[in-house]
């Protein structure tokens, strides 16, 4: 699988539905460079710097996660780089990862389909915490490319990290306009306050976890029903 370009800064690599692989960002600055997200295992993670290096890309010196959900950060030990995640994120991970050290790999294989693909002929689960932690806002620069990462009220979870690139006009969502797992619910009220989140935010462009990149009218659509 090829990275897709979206601006002359941001790249994604795309997701697949079957192994519930979502999209990964990549933001190139003058001086370093940032993933967003840490994909579902090491194997995904691989995929994806392969994918850089066949574009002469250099590996992310730091990777944010956009929520605590397995399929974004069970990569997080191969990883290059430093990681970040905002304080909640964090507490979850070390939450789940005890809850798998005490109950066994099958409380967490036995989820989902796509995690017994992801995890075929027994890959070893690792759930690792991230190196830095954040609450509310940061204000990054790579070099001639400013990055904001702010935490956003949101229906998917409570844990939400947006990463957007003003001079990109690309803002990263994660799987934060979905409903909760496994119900898929999504209350509206949360779906407004993060179309508000992204109107305010003014992005050009969305990429969601699971779905191709989209204006950002689309997605404001879908989350109000307007």
């Amino acid at each position: 699988m090829k990275l897709q370009r979206l601006t002359e800064r941001v790249w994604c690599y795309p997701y697949e539905e079957a192994r519930d692989r979502p999209n990964l960002g990549y933001i190139r600055g003058d001086h370093w460079s940032m993933a967003v997200d840490a994909g579902h295992s090491d194997a995904h993670v691989e995929a994806f710097y392969a994918a850089l290096r066949e574009e002469g890309l250099p590996l992310p010196s730091l990777t944010v996660l956009t929520h605590w959900h397995w399929d974004h950060c069970f990569g997080l030990h191969r990883i290059s780089g430093l990681s970040l995640a905002n304080a909640l994120t964090n507490r979850y991970l070390l939450d789940f990862r005890a809850k798998v050290e005490k109950e066994g790999a099958e409380t967490f294989l036995s989820l989902h389909e796509s995690i017994r693909l992801e995890y075929a002929r027994g890959r070893p689960i690792h759930i690792d915490p991230a190196d830095i932690v954040f609450s509310g806002a940061l204000e990054l620069d790579a070099g001639g490319c400013p990055i904001r990462v702010f935490q956003a009220e949101a229906p998917h979870t409570d844990d939400s990290t947006l990463v957007y690139a003003p001079g990109e006009g690309v803002l990263f969502v994660g799987d934060a306009e979905g409903g909760t797992f496994p119900t898929w619910e999504r209350d509206a009220a949360l779906a407004r306050k993060l179309a508000d989140t992204i109107r305010e935010t003014g992005p050009a462009l969305c990429v969601e976890g699971h779905w191709q990149p989209v204006p950002t009218e689309d997605l404001i659509r879908e989350l109000t029903g307007e």
